[in-house]
């Protein structure tokens, strides 16, 4: 039986504090001081989301990977690169 489809991930907004991100019926907000990695990107580069897989999300041109659940719960997955 295949898998629920869903379509493909959304920015749909970024402002100063973070992104919004639409996946399927779900918004889910990118905090920057959470995800860090995106606060210098572009609005090119960030809007490039792929979903591999069901609760992946993958950014290529920042080669970013991340779990649909550290976005739903980061407080969940501490560490942050500060690099």
């Amino acid at each position: 039986m295949p898998g629920t489809a869903i379509s493909a991930p959304e920015v749909t907004h970024v402002s100063k504090h973070g992104l919004w991100l639409l996946r399927g019926d779900e918004e889910l907000f990118l905090p920057f001081e959470q995800f860090p990695w995106f606060r210098q990107a572009t609005i090119e580069q960030i809007t490039q989301v792929e979903a591999p897989g069901p609760d992946h999300l993958y950014w290529p041109d920042l080669d970013i990977d991340l779990a649909v659940e550290s976005i739903r719960h980061p407080e969940a997955f501490p560490l942050i690169s500060h690099g």
